[in-house]
């Protein structure tokens, strides 16, 4: 087997700000394997919130590198959740359905639908900016909108909801609230119709979310990665976010979704910003999730080769020229 990963970036359409700070690029790492005749592909994206960096990542691929019966279950057992191994577990994913000559959803046994839905994400900005680029996207269902943690947070909720009067309304706060703005702000957003609240706390301090009213559903990002985390999450939220950067691979991903539903979750199927190529695989586990925030690629200024089709909110199937 051998085994190549490459840092890749791809500039983004316009500045992608969240409560953490903003980014003008994506940065991810393209692993590519090779059996001497197939070849599968997988992303990663390193995050600076998990102690993650390009080179951090790639010095994880080189590590284990030279194993010489590497497989899916293997690789759990050689590196943690993260961005690296969400890379190489997905090339696996996309290398074994190369060749067997089937699709990955076959292998996983996984039926898919032809189309999705998808949120889109406003960055988190003034009340008006944020209004400008509703009403620019108003005639997509679904608008996911970051917030900041601050005394504008409401207005600029209220500028959306006026600009797209029709969209289904999510919010994530990115871990950015105090107890005291959640207390002051939930009552005005039911009120607003917003469907969802993403991780309003910090991951370390989320326990005040069992001594709170839920008007609005509460989601887990940051706090929830995998298997282990769900545990204790059942008295805080309602719903998981399961990105693939953060449970590792398609692999844990499959399994976080089903004993999350076990658990009585509703699940929010997610992504960084990346190309088509790290959402391929999330697109696997779209068909059942009641939430999804897939929109990575469309905030790139362009996209890799057989990239995803979105339109009008709705994401197709995976090219098998693309993965899996």
């Amino acid at each position: 087997m051998q085994i190549v990963a490459e840092e890749e970036t791809w500039t983004l359409k316009q500045p992608f700000r969240i409560s953490r700070g903003s980014r003008t690029e994506a940065r991810v790492v393209v692993v590519t394997m090779s059996d001497g005749e197939h070849i599968g592909r997988g992303e990663g994206v390193p995050l600076a919130r998990y102690n993650q960096n390009t080179a951090s990542v790639l010095a994880q691929i080189e590590s284990i590198s030279c194993e010489k019966h590497l497989d899916r279950q293997r690789l759990q057992e050689l590196l943690p959740a993260g961005a690296a191994r969400n890379a190489l577990d997905c090339a696996l994913w996309d290398l074994e359905a190369k060749t067997s000559g089937k699709r990955a959803w076959e292998l996983a046994n996984i039926s898919m639908v032809p189309e999705v839905e998808t949120s889109f994400t406003i960055s988190v900005d003034t009340p008006e900016k944020m209004s400008a680029a509703a009403q620019t996207n108003a005639n997509l269902p679904i608008l996911k909108l970051k917030l900041g943690g601050n005394k504008l947070d409401l207005a600029r909720v209220e500028a959306v909801r006026k600009a797209a009067p029709a969209a289904r309304l999510l919010i994530d706060a990115n871990e950015s609230w105090s107890s005291e703005h959640y207390r002051e702000i939930v009552p005005a957003l039911k009120g607003l119709s917003v469907e969802l609240i993403e991780q309003p706390f910090p991951a370390d301090a989320d326990e005040a979310l069992e001594t709170f009213d839920h008007p609005i559903p509460v989601c887990a990002d940051e706090s929830c990665h995998t298997i282990a985390d769900l545990s204790r999450l059942t008295s805080r939220y309602e719903v998981v976010n399961v990105k693939l950067d953060k449970t590792g691979g398609l692999t844990e991903g499959l399994r976080l979704c089903e004993r999350a539903r076990e658990s009585g979750f509703k699940l929010l199927i997610g992504c960084m910003v990346c190309t088509s190529l790290g959402i391929a695989p999330a697109r696997l586990l779209a068909s059942a999730a009641d939430y999804l925030d897939v929109d990575g690629p469309i905030l790139l200024a362009r996209d890799r080769e057989y990239g995803l089709v979105y339109r009008n909110g709705k994401i197709g199937v995976p090219s098998r020229e693309l993965w899996g």
